[in-house]
C-alpha cells in the first residue's frame, strides 16, 4: 500500500492544477501561493518517498514531470493573459515544451520505447521556471517589502534567465535526441 503513495501524491499535484489556476485567474494570489507551496512540498516528498520506499516506477516517472509541466503551463498562460508576463516569454517557455513533446511522440513512433532522462540544463530550466513563477506570485501578493523585492527580481532578471534557459535547453534536447535518433537508426 505504501508503495503507491508517491504516485498518489504526484496525482494529487495534478489535481491541484485546476484550483490553483482558478485562484490565479480570480486574482486570489495569496491562496494560490498556498496551493503552490503545497504542490512544491509534495513534489519533494513524492520523490523522497519513492526512493525511501524503493517504489520508483515508470508511472511515477511520468506523473512527476506532467504535474510540474501542467502547473507551469497553466501559470504561464494565466499570467500572460493577465499581463504579468510578456507574450514573447510565454511563447519561448511553452513552445519549447511543445517541441520537446512533439519530438518525443515522433521518436516513440519511429523507434518504440523512449526513456526520458532530463538533462542538467533541463532540470535547471524547470527549477528556474518554478522559482520565477513563485517570485512573480509573491510580487502580486502585496506582502510589502517582500513583494517589492520579488518584483525587482522578476523583471528583468528572471525573464532574461527564463528565456536563455528555455532556448538553451530546447536546443540541447533537439541535439541530444537528434543524435540519439541517428544512432538508433544506424544500429
Amino acid at each position: 500500500m505504501l508503495a503507491h503513495l508517491p504516485n498518489a501524491i504526484s496525482f494529487a499535484r495534478i489535481v491541484l492544477v485546476l484550483p490553483t489556476a482558478w485562484l490565479l485567474w480570480s486574482g486570489s494570489y495569496v491562496q494560490a501561493l498556498v496551493l503552490m507551496s503545497i504542490a512544491g512540498a509534495s513534489d519533494a516528498v513524492d520523490g523522497w518517498l519513492a526512493r525511501r520506499l524503493n517504489s520508483v516506477s515508470e508511472l511515477g516517472a511520468a506523473l512527476d514531470p506532467v504535474a510540474d509541466k501542467l502547473l507551469v503551463a497553466a501559470m504561464f498562460i494565466i499570467f500572460t493573459i493577465q499581463g504579468h508576463l510578456p507574450l514573447w516569454l510565454a511563447l519561448i517557455v511553452l513552445g519549447r515544451d511543445l517541441i520537446i513533446f512533439g519530438g518525443a511522440v515522433i521518436y516513440r513512433l519511429l523507434f518504440g520505447d523512449i526513456e526520458l532522462n532530463p538533462t542538467v540544463i533541463s532540470k535547471a530550466n524547470t527549477a528556474v521556471q518554478i522559482a520565477a513563477l513563485l517570485l512573480l506570485l509573491l510580487s502580486l501578493c502585496q506582502f510589502g517589502m517582500i513583494s517589492d523585492l520579488a518584483a525587482e527580481l522578476v523583471e528583468p532578471y528572471c525573464f532574461v534567465l527564463l528565456a536563455l534557459l528555455g532556448i538553451g535547453s530546447g536546443i540541447d534536447y533537439v541535439f541530444t535526441w537528434g543524435a540519439r535518433s541517428v544512432r538508433r537508426a544506424r544500429g
